[in-house]
């Protein structure tokens, strides 16, 4: 059964069922993992369907000899599998948390993670390890976020825009158009009264945050046709992921919102399906949006500092100790993540530049009529069921007022 958004394991199971009397959380590598074997099938499959296509292409192979090679790429595929849990270290550990997500391993996020797993194994002496999934490998964020309210042991990056999808309203200000001013007003919120009462909000669906201060970078803005203003935006179907906070925090900047999964977008710019995207420079730099979409502008749109979330009902089935060496973990990642990604930050713009790009710097005026163009948003709370006075009582939990 698919959840629906908002629905956590406890509005499907009877009063005081909880989900991990139905469902094994606490996964080893010897128990194995559905997601990981729906991972080897489709890599098998895949072997199959390539072997059986180039034997239709002209070659006077028998149905003996495609069988063979079907056979034997499936086999390399399985083994590939194998070979990859086994580098991220987890084939000795007791408990294992698989990390998923759309970017690239060599994103400063994917650094992080890396970094994360050299820590919980020292920490823990190898008695629990991470797993790396990088490009959407165990599928996309919903998916990912719907496996966790049935208890799988995953987990991955989300931000406010989706948790008001899954049932905590509030929590998708923190994605609206130019909130922030500085990162330590990001900084200053997440450690607020009013963060850790979203957080407790979001554990009663079912999920639980362990780790908010990563920096996942300023959104900017890369398209096909130039954009020197706001204005400019009028029209253009820019690529948003696919939640109401940040579909409507673009149109009413002007743009046509247009939700789809990260790893679609190279071909949606290249077919004209779409006239852009957003996101930090890391991202359209390592997703090599930027050969197919050649105009940048660095609007900023938002400072997007990100969370990675689990099961709570996972997480609850830990030992104390346990949960402390996955907060402590991952929050020592995060800091190192963040040093990363500023540090990147400058080389992938120098990058873009060199293969081509056109780069738009807004003067403060540019980025005045940007902000005056977002301020509506803010007045959209009913639209998004948000408490009275919410944009106010955020400004003040971030130290803004």
């Amino acid at each position: 059964m698919k959840l629906s958004p908002g629905n956590g394991v406890r509005g499907l199971l009877p009063d005081g069922d909880r989900a991990e009397d139905r469902i094994n959380v606490f996964k080893t590598k010897t128990e194995g993992n559905i997601m990981k074997l729906k991972k080897v099938m489709a890599l098998t499959m895949a072997g199959a369907m390539a072997a059986t296509t180039l034997t239709a292409c002209g070659s006077s192979s028998s149905t003996t000899e495609t069988t063979k090679a079907a056979e034997t790429t499936a086999a390399a595929a399985a083994d590939t599998t194998a070979a990859a849990a086994a580098d991220n270290g987890s084939s000795d550990a007791e408990t294992v948390l698989q990390v998923a997500f759309e970017n690239s391993i060599s994103e400063p996020v994917g650094q992080g993670w890396e970094k994360a797993q050299e820590i919980i194994k020292e920490k823990s002496g190898g008695k629990m390890a991470i797993e790396i999934y990088p490009d959407s490998q165990l599928g996309d964020k919903s998916s990912l976020i719907d496996s966790m309210l049935l208890g799988e042991n995953v987990c991955t990056v989300a931000d406010g825009a989706f948790y008001a999808d899954y049932g905590v309203p509030d929590f998708g200000i923190v994605f609206g158009p130019f909130l922030f001013d500085s990162w330590d007003q990001c900084w200053t919120l997440i450690e607020s009264d009013w963060y850790k009462e979203q957080c407790d909000k979001l554990e009663e669906k079912g999920l639980k945050l362990v780790a908010s201060n990563w920096i996942y970078g300023e959104r900017h803005t890369l398209t096909t046709v130039p954009v020197n203003t706001v204005d400019d935006l009028k029209g253009l179907k820019i690529r948003v992921p696919s939640n109401e906070i940040q579909s409507k925090g673009f149109d009413v900047l002007g743009a046509t919102s247009t939700g789809m999964a990260l790893g679609d977008v190279y071909q949606a710019l290249q077919t004209k399906t779409i006239d852009g995207a957003e996101n930090p420079l890391a991202t359209l730099y390592g997703r090599k949006l930027h050969e197919v979409a050649k105009y940048l502008i660095l609007d900023g749109h938002v400072k997007n500092f990100t969370t990675w979330v689990v099961s709570a009902d996972w997480f609850h089935s830990l030992t104390d100790e346990q949960q402390g060496w996955v907060l402590d973990s991952f929050k020592e990642a995060g800091e190192y993540n963040n040093e990363v990604q500023q540090a990147a930050d400058a080389d992938y713009l120098q990058k873009m530049k060199d293969e081509g790009v056109t780069v738009v710097d807004p003067s403060e005026d540019v980025l005045k009529a940007f902000k005056e163009k977002a301020q509506p948003f803010y007045e959209m709370g009913a639209d998004f069921g948000w408490s009275d006075g919410l944009y106010d009582t955020v400004k003040k939990a971030m130290g803004a007022e």
